[in-house]
């Protein structure tokens, strides 16, 4: 990172098939190797998927699944006097949903399934009820912040 230039920070277009932003960030937190067209066959199947069993537009349950899973505060290790103190710090716009993402891919190829399509789809329905593996890491990330709530004076 330049030290007095800001970085200005690079759209990405929409996705081809629903025109979401969004989407094309998730796309690529997918893909692996730049296989982008095996990553976005995956996407638009789990949306599908998604979308035929709850019968809502896909892009909706996509929104409200990332909603679900956003965390808003984490901890941060800072040292003060030799001691290591785990500071809940608040998390800032675009951090906010790249974690959110990257921890839907984490817990969807975890998960146990056929096709990371099926794993992907069950998870975005976890997601999108408020439930699953993701939704506890969030919840688990804003109980540790919660915990350690007696640090947040040596926030910097």
């Amino acid at each position: 990172m330049p030290r007095r230039a800001r970085v200005v920070k690079r759209e990405n277009p929409p996705d081809a098939r629903h025109g979401s932003r969004m989407l094309s960030r998730f796309i690529n937190k997918v893909m692996v190797d730049g296989k982008k067209s095996l990553a976005e066959r995956i996407v638009y199947d789990a949306l599908a998927r998604a979308e035929a069993q709850l019968r809502r537009p896909a892009v909706d349950i996509f929104d409200q699944a990332l909603r679900n899973v956003t965390p808003v505060l984490e901890v941060k290790p800072r040292r003060v006097g030799g001691a290591t103190y785990q500071v809940p710090v608040e998390i800032k716009g675009d951090r906010r949903t790249s974690l959110a993402m990257r921890w839907l891919v984490a817990a969807a190829r975890a998960r146990a399934g056929r096709t990371m399509a099926d794993k992907l789809a069950g998870e975005l329905l976890d997601a999108f009820n408020g439930q699953g593996a993701t939704v506890k890491r969030r919840d688990d990330t804003h109980r540790m912040a919660d915990a350690n709530k007696a640090f947040a004076h040596y926030r910097w």
